[in-house]
Formats: C-alpha cells, structure tokens, sequence
C-alpha cells in the first residue's frame, strides 16, 4: 500500500514552522514549530520529522531580509532559512520556493498574521495547533502547504 500524498509547508526562521497537509484528509493538519537546539534549527530533528510525514514536496515562503533590521537578527534568520532549506534539500525532496504575495493573495489575505491564522482555524477547526497568537507561524505553514497541494 502506498502513502497518500503530503505536502509540507515552510515558515522559515528560528520562531517559524513546518506543516503537513494530505489532500485526501483535508480536515487533518500537522503543524509544529521548528524544533530548535541551543536556539538554532535542529537539522537533526527537522529530518527526522519529515521522515515521518514522508512529503513529496515543500513548499516554503521565499523570503528576504527586511529593511531596519538589524545585521546580527537579518543573520540569524538566514542561517535559520538557509538550515531548513539545506535540510529538505539534502533529504532530496522537491522544493518550491513561493514569495509572500503569491501564496497569500491566493487566500485574499494581507500581511496581518492574525488573518492567516484566523483562516487556518476556519479551514482546520478541529486542529489544536492555532489556538493562540502567536501560532501565526504554524498557520502560515499550513497555508504554505495547503497551497502545494491546490496549486502546484
């Protein structure tokens, strides 16, 4: 028996997270945030999380270093995406880097983290995963890879 698809979503940084969506249970959603070690993404145990889910695809949002911010967090959060983009890389999974605007004017949504963990909970009501505030990066993956799944 084979596995039934499963699209992983990708909110890059430190403070990001990873999802798991299968279209043949569209009610269902694994989002997680990074697993971290000593404040750096655990590249260990991102691979070992994915073995898991087994993903035929990653979708992660093409990001870029943001205007006023500073050298040492733009530098953080580089080796952080450059972490996670290395790791499903080296997994050989296929990746498809998707900006901002893209994925999101798929949903009709702005830049406010609140709308999109607001349509996470309207498509995943049951899912536990963005209860609070600051899950907006677990709702942004799911998106992401929900996206993966309805549009690539």
């Amino acid at each position: 028996m084979t596995n039934p698809a499963c699209y992983m979503g990708v909110d890059p940084g430190n403070s990001g997270a990873v999802a798991f969506y299968f279209p043949e249970y569209p009610q269902k959603i694994a989002s997680l945030d990074v697993p971290l070690a000593n404040g750096e993404i655990d590249a260990a145990a991102l691979s070992h999380l994915i073995k898991g889910f087994q993903p035929m695809m990653a979708v992660v949002e093409l990001v870029h270093s943001m205007p006023k911010q500073g050298v040492a967090s733009t530098f953080k959060f580089g080796v952080a995406y450059g972490m996670a983009r290395g790791t499903i890389a080296a997994m050989q999974i296929p990746m498809v880097l998707v900006t901002p605007n893209k994925w999101k004017k798929f949903y009709s949504l702005s830049s406010d983290k609140e709308q999109a963990r607001a349509r996470a909970i309207q498509y995943w009501p049951s899912s536990d995963n963005f209860r609070l505030k600051k899950h907006h990066g677990r709702a942004e993956a799911a998106l992401l890879a929900k996206y993966g799944a309805e549009m690539l």
